[in-house]
């Protein structure tokens, strides 16, 4: 992405690796630790997102951890300066995340499980 100012974001998926959770946090801790030493501190900003996502403070089967499962663990590098840009045309915009955890639990655990699965099928003509 140094090279590429145009590109904003970027993923980077693991289709074989990081399963267990666990080793996944270790892994994105690892990848936050190299972008402070690095110096991209600022620069980029590192989302996480994994199949089997749990928040810290979230109960067991919590919609709202859906927000951050995804079909196959990874890790997405977004451009601080495109962030700021877009968080212009929010309103409230350090509510985001409570207002996509507000979502996900009005929709309940079997839509946001549909919608996460829902990518695991594809469609044929």
């Amino acid at each position: 992405m140094d090279k590429e100012p145009h590109i904003e974001t970027s993923f980077l998926i693991f289709s074989n690796a990081f399963q267990q959770f666990d080793d996944y946090l270790d892994m994105a801790s690892i990848a936050e630790q190299l972008l402070k030493e690095k110096g991209y501190e600022g620069v980029y900003q590192l989302a996480s997102f994994h199949p089997m996502y749990r928040f810290a403070s979230s109960v067991k089967n919590d919609a709202a951890d859906y927000t951050n499962r995804s079909i196959y663990p990874m890790l997405q590098f977004l451009r601080e300066t495109s962030i700021d840009k877009a968080l212009t045309h929010y309103e409230n915009p350090e509510n985001i995340p409570e207002r996509n955890i507000d979502f996900a639990r009005k929709k309940g655990l079997t839509f946001m499980k549909l919608l996460r699965d829902s990518c695991l099928t594809s469609s044929s003509p």
